[in-house]
């Protein structure tokens, strides 16, 4: 297994300095964002699509640093319900697919995207519970007219390509929990027609599930079990449980209310110890997970560097680096 980083955080930079930070740093891997959400720090994908010599030289530079690019980051909504909207997204996560084995990676990293609750809203909406029964009408729009229609044939063009698509369970999106994230996949895939393995997968992010009540542990089983563990995230939540006891989890306050939000993302280790991180890991590599884990750094309370570094130095003690040998007792 190896240790990485989603490289967002180090947007306006250039790719050398990156690369060589990285390397100085001993990381393994990196993930490039390509559009959406994360934005293009880097460079233009489409131009770099059209362009064989910047894809020799972007494959350059990461081989001269001893990097492996673990995957391409384009996290979007590409069925949001604004068009204009829509039609962005939905580009950025096309032209990555299609970059992705150009650049070395066969994996997309992306969310499931939210619809309106009908054709005619504006803004996406996400639904929370199950009553009243307009709820239910929303969901069935947004499965059967737009989700799965949308991701089947997106299967098909990853198929293509020889590219996976790994879904970042979030809140504020369809696929937020293992439970949606398993019948979406399942679902798009039939839609499909593609047979033998899913190309619909996880892009397992532990900081996301801690404050939905969700255990990322038995979460790896789960999406293992199925077939569907393409990639692994490594982020922390700390959780405020003086606020947390009193309004829950599901918080809306902005990231910066630090002293008033029930949890907020940290550095891995700030949040959870080696009590968490070591199972997970190993839980990863029960279920044959052997790619990398990539550090997302979003702890309000440190720098890029300190938090980065600090989270490769815990994770460095937890990563289990070599593939498993049978023991000499059996």
């Amino acid at each position: 297994m190896k240790l990485g980083v989603m490289a967002a955080l180090f947007a306006g930079r250039k790719l050398e300095d990156v690369a060589a930070y990285c390397a100085e740093i001993r990381l393994d891997a990196i993930e490039l964002p390509v559009g959406a959400y994360p934005g293009k720090p880097f460079f233009d994908p489409a131009k770099v699509l059209a362009s064989q010599k910047d894809q020799e030289r972007i494959r350059a530079i990461l081989k001269d640093h001893g990097l492996t690019l673990s995957g391409l980051a384009v996290h979007g909504n590409p069925v949001h319900p604004d068009k204009r909207h829509a039609a962005k997204d939905h580009t950025d996560f096309v032209n990555a697919v299609k970059l992705a084995p150009l650049l070395g990676t066969d994996v997309v990293i992306t969310f499931s995207g939210c619809p309106g609750g009908s054709k005619a809203d504006k803004t996406p909406n996400w639904v929370t519970c199950a009553w009243p029964p307009d709820y239910q009408g929303v969901l069935d729009y947004q499965w059967k007219q737009v989700l799965v229609p949308y991701w089947s044939a997106q299967a098909r063009l990853c198929a293509k390509h020889g590219v996976k698509v790994a879904w970042e369970a979030h809140p504020g999106f369809c696929v937020y929990n293992p439970d949606t994230l398993i019948r979406l996949s399942a679902a798009a895939m039939k839609a499909s027609g593609l047979k033998g393995k899913p190309v619909l997968g996880a892009n397992l992010d532990p900081s996301h599930f801690f404050w939905q009540g969700i255990d990322p542990i038995e979460s790896a089983r789960v999406l293992g079990e199925a077939g569907l563990l393409f990639y692994c995230h490594a982020k922390d939540t700390e959780l405020h449980l003086h606020q947390g006891r009193v309004n829950g989890y599901n918080d809306a306050r902005p990231y910066g209310d630090l002293n008033n939000r029930s949890w907020s993302f940290r550095t891995c280790g700030y949040g959870h110890g080696h009590e968490f991180w070591k199972p997970f890991i190993s839980m990863l590599r029960r279920q044959g997970y052997d790619h990398v884990l990539s550090i997302e750094h979003e702890d309000a309370l440190m720098s890029v560097e300190e938090g980065l570094e600090r989270a490769a130095t815990f994770l460095a003690e937890a990563i289990i680096v070599e593939p498993a040998v049978k023991p000499w007792w059996c």
